[in-house]
Formats: C-alpha cells, structure tokens, sequence
C-alpha cells in the first residue's frame, strides 16, 4: 500500500455571506471578540485573537445567507502543486487567483457540491498593534476579555447532495482521513467527519434533505474550555442572539458544543472537543447506526428538529 500523503496543513479561514453585513459584523466583533482587521468594498476581514495569519473570517455583505469561499492552507509549495495537479484532474479546477489580502497565489476551485474553496501556501501572518500585542510572545493577540473569547476557527459543516462524492474527493484530491461517520439502515452515507490533521475533524459533510447543492450546515470556532462555552450561552442570550441547541455534548466527536444562529441566519458553533486528538496513523473509521443516532446526544439530549432542516442560504 502507497504511503498515504498528507498535504494540507489545516483549514484557515471561511467567507460567510450575509443580507445584513454590519449585524454580522458586530456579532462577530462583539460577541464572538474578533478584530476588524480590512474592509474590502462589501466584505469586512475578522481576525480570532490565537489566529496566526491575518484573517479567521470573511463577512461579505449579499442578498441572502450562505457559504463563501473556504481557504486551506498547503503544507509546502510542492504540496500546493500536487493538490492543484490532482484537483485539476478531477474537473474541479477554476485557476489561480491573487485577490485576497491575506495570501500569495490561491488555487481556486470547488467540491464535487459546488462549495467554492481556495488552496495556497503563501500566507500574511498577523501583526499585533499597540493594541492588540499580547504580553506572552507564543499568541498571537491579547486575549480579548470579552464576549465568547473564540481562539480560531475549529471546522466546517457543509451540507451536500452526495455525501460519497465529496468524501471521494476530500480523501483523494485533498489527503484528507476520515474519522467517523453516519450509516443509515438503507446503506445511505449521511454524514462524514474528516481530518487533515491530527484533530478529530476538519471538514464535515452532511446530506442535504433538501437535495440542495453548495449550502452550508454550521461553521464551528473553538473555545478554551467547556465553562467558557457555558459563559458564551449567557453571553448570547444577553444580546438577543437566537439559541438553537446547548450547550450539551455530542455522541459522535465527544464535542461540548453550543448552537446559535448569528444575525444573517448562519448557524455558527462554539465547541470544545477537549483533549480528544487521533494519534494512531491506523485509525479505524467508528461508524453510528440510525438506531443509535436515534438516541440523542452523549447525556441523552433529543437533537433539536430544525438542527435537520435548517441550512443556509434557506430553500423553499
């Protein structure tokens, strides 16, 4: 059996669209302790404090919610060019692009679902002001002190019309692994978790009831602890933001997790996974029936009906 390559470092930023830009924008700001760092005609550049390059999130101002780009990051020049290479082969290939701030050469293309990704390796790194310098030189900006204090970016949830599709093409072109994964009694693949790293999950995709292309399910940032989460919840409901479902734990990923819906209609997580990290380079994929996918989360909570039938943008 052929070494297994992993080329890709890690997921870095992601674009959210929004029909209302400033109220996302604050909610990030406020709420989540992001930094304002650009503002590019109808698109704002937020930066979480731990964040190493220059941006975590792309808030772009549209006429309805939904995912934009996702940004990868290669683990070299040479990794860059065998993705490309590879991602090309697959039909999926839209060229390269130097547009955004924050990076050198960005390969764009999309999944087998339509979501539009960018891959590079040349990147911005952030630079603290007077402001934001951190007193320990290992961060990359203070620790804000305010609202849900989000670290960096943890993962995404896309949802997709063909689950096996994507993951073809996340464990091929893109040398990602996979960790877990829901099989339905039919034999339906309906969701899968995959790695690039040696967290527990980077990029998920989940089946689309709607039978959708290109949407998007939640984009999760991480948390220190499990009591900043707890903090985040008051936090959230203090100002006015809508509560979906948490904080709780998750049965698949163990993730301590927290639902909201920001302003735009985009669900947004903070989670906490612990110390759960997939050290074994032989890691068996765990597999959740319906049945026990039945039974709720990890202490018993009944998964929230419109965790299944809310995505973004909405369909009719």
């Amino acid at each position: 059996m052929a070494e297994k390559i992993r080329d890709i470092a890690h997921v870095s930023a992601v674009e959210l669209l929004t029909p209302v830009l400033d109220d996302t924008v604050r909610f990030f700001t406020d709420q989540m302790a992001m930094e304002v760092v650009e503002r590019r005609g109808d698109s704002a550049y937020l930066h979480a404090w731990d964040d190493y390059e220059s941006f975590t999130v792309k808030v772009t101002g549209a006429g309805t919610s939904g995912i934009g780009r996702t940004w990868l990051r290669a683990r070299s020049p040479e990794a860059l060019e065998r993705r490309a290479g590879d991602i090309e082969a697959a039909g999926l290939g839209q060229g390269w692009s130097r547009d955004e701030p924050g990076y050198g050469p960005v390969f764009h293309f999309t999944d087998p679902d339509g979501h539009p990704f960018g891959l590079y390796y040349e990147t911005k790194r952030y630079v603290a002001s007077d402001a934001t310098r951190p007193s320990l030189k290992n961060q990359a900006a203070r620790f804000p002190g305010r609202g849900a204090n989000v670290r960096r970016l943890d993962h995404v949830n896309y949802l997709a019309r063909d689950v096996p599709r994507n993951e073809e093409f996340l464990a091929g072109a893109l040398t990602g692994r996979a960790s877990e994964q829901i099989v339905l009694d039919d034999g339906t693949k309906a969701a899968v978790w995959y790695t690039f790293t040696d967290k527990s999950y980077d990029l998920v995709y989940t089946r689309d009831w709607t039978g959708s292309e290109g949407r998007l399910h939640h984009v999760a940032f991480a948390t220190d602890t499990r009591e900043d989460i707890l903090r985040a919840a008051d936090v959230f409901l203090e100002a006015g933001v809508h509560i979906e479902t948490g904080p709780h734990k998750h049965a698949i990923q163990q993730t301590f997790f927290l639902y909201v819906w920001e302003p735009g209609g985009n669900r947004i997580e903070l989670c906490n996974a612990g110390a759960r990290l997939l050290l074994a380079p032989d890691h068996e994929v765990i597999t959740w029936t319906e049945a026990e996918r039945a039974k709720g989360q990890a202490w018993g909570l009944k998964t929230i009906e419109s965790f299944h039938t809310h995505g973004t943008p909405p369909v009719a």
